[in-house]
Formats: structure tokens, sequence, C-alpha cells
């Protein structure tokens, strides 16, 4: 168990476990979806309304999963 005033110790676990969130299968492949629809919209042009909506869309997601990094775990 680390102790509250182990500063160190608390970083050091924190980021193993973004680490581990980052490494997991659903977390790789929602990321990876995400970021391919973010250049999707680059590639094929942002001309109409409906593109930008397509933009905010993969954005959101984007940090939304990047976001879920953060988050602690449930107990």
């Amino acid at each position: 168990m680390l102790k509250a005033n182990d500063e160190g110790s608390v970083a050091v676990a924190g980021a193993r476990l973004q680490l581990s969130k980052a490494l997991r299968l659903e977390w790789l492949g929602q990321t990876a979806a995400s970021l391919f629809w973010i250049i999707s919209c680059f590639t094929y042009g942002l001309e109409a309304p409906g593109d930008w909506l397509q933009l905010l869309a993969a954005s959101a997601w984007m940090v939304a999963n990047l976001a879920s990094l953060s988050a602690d775990e449930p107990s």
C-alpha cells in the first residue's frame, strides 16, 4: 500500500496505471479508430457542415479516450 506522504511512489504508481490502461486492447482500438476518423476528415476535406460535425465527434471521442487514462479506477 502506498503512503500519502511518499509522493514519488504515488507518481510512479499513477504512471504505471496510465500505461497499463493505455496498453489495453480496447483502449488502443478505440483510440486508433478515433485518430483514423480525424485523419479521414482532413483527407476528404471539410466542405460541408456535416464534415465539421464529423470532426467534432471524432475529436470528442479522442478527448474521452485520453481523459479515461487519468480517471481513477473504481474500488
